[in-house]
């Protein structure tokens, strides 16, 4: 059988050196993997076959330059890791000659768009923030009193944002010196009056939030555009710079339920991730996150082959008794070394 050949957008993102290996341990056949990122220190550099520098992902030519490769690579689909790179791509998809796993253009904008998100979960009954969208510093500061601020802590982020960019908590019993000696670089907690001396008077769209609170859970999976092909839940754990480091796979319907209803809603196509703090849903990503690989399922291979029109959607359904509960993820630092 001939080798298959994946493009991995972001090749450089904290899932990259796992996905790779997720890929080439399929235990099917060989692939051949093109990594593109719009940095050239990226990992990708190093673990994939090919490896080609592309402008950012919000690039209006980022589409344009991803097709070229995929023409000269002879890829067989693209995979996309990166929020950023779906909008251009979700735009462009018709023009590839080859499958590209991103949802649909408005898909994609609703689920970015953090707003209508969270307008979307309280119309289909899901618990989501309570918010207010503002804009600048004035703005801020009276949705946050709105919200309970003093007596109760509060968060805002920008509207359109991936991760934990510009999530920032704000606490009027944070203990700033104990920050500023004991702490590293980029504590997220703040108060109010900081935030509001910082942020500009307008041009930037925010959400201020009530402050969920809880342990985090998410769920990941494939969906058709109505619903979970094949998925998931799982904890999210033990934080770094934003990231969590160790999950655990979980038997959860309620969970399965309130995302089959965000997918349905959505309009979902391929990879899927939601997070929640506590009982409230905070996020909705329209693409792959990280994954708690098993050997017997192997989610990004079988999006592949349910791509290239390998496997049936009722037979990736027929898989969802091997996740097995209580599987671990321990996500940890390694690095390459190389003479210039």
């Amino acid at each position: 059988m001939p080798k298959t050949t994946i493009l991995v957008t972001a090749a450089g993102a904290p899932g990259a050196a796992a996905l790779f290996r997720g890929l080439r341990e399929n235990g099917e056949r060989e692939v051949r993997l093109v990594g593109i990122d719009m940095s050239e220190r990226s990992i990708g550099r190093h673990l994939a076959d090919a490896f080609h520098l592309v402008p950012p992902g919000a690039d209006p030519g980022y589409a344009d330059a991803v097709l070229e490769i995929v023409e000269r690579e002879g890829v067989d689909l693209v995979l996309p890791q990166s929020s950023h790179d779906l909008p251009h791509l979700a735009a462009a998809r018709e023009r590839f000659p080859v499958p590209v796993l991103v949802a649909s253009p408005e898909t994609v904008r609703r689920s970015n768009d953090k707003a209508e998100t969270y307008e979307l979960l309280q119309r289909i009954g899901v618990r989501g923030p309570e918010f207010r969208r503002v804009t600048g510093a004035a703005g801020v500061e009276a949705a946050a009193k709105e919200l309970g601020y003093p007596d109760r802590p509060v968060c805002f982020k920008p509207v359109f944002s991936s991760g934990s960019r510009g999530f920032r908590v704000l606490d009027p019993t944070v203990d700033r010196a104990h920050q500023l000696l004991y702490e590293r670089p980029g504590a997220v907690a703040m108060r109010l009056e900081e935030a509001v001396e910082l942020l500009p008077e307008d041009g930037v769209d925010l959400l201020v939030m009530e402050l969920a609170t809880g342990g985090e859970r998410t769920i990941d999976g494939i969906a058709d555009g109505k619903r979970i092909v094949l998925g998931h839940p799982k904890t999210r754990e033990a934080m770094r710079a934003g990231l969590a480091m160790y999950f655990e796979t979980l038997d959860d319907d309620g969970l399965m339920e309130t995302a089959n209803r965000i997918v349905e809603e959505l309009e979902i196509e391929w990879f899927f991730n939601i997070q929640l703090v506590g009982d409230v849903v905070i996020e909705v990503n329209p693409r792959i996150s990280t994954i708690v690989y098993q050997e017997d399922l192997d989610l990004p291979w079988l999006a592949v082959k349910r791509a290239l029109g390998e496997i049936s959607d009722d037979e990736l359904a027929a898989l969802q008794p091997r996740v097995r509960p209580g599987r671990i993820a321990l996500r940890f630092f390694d690095q390459v070394e190389w003479d210039t």
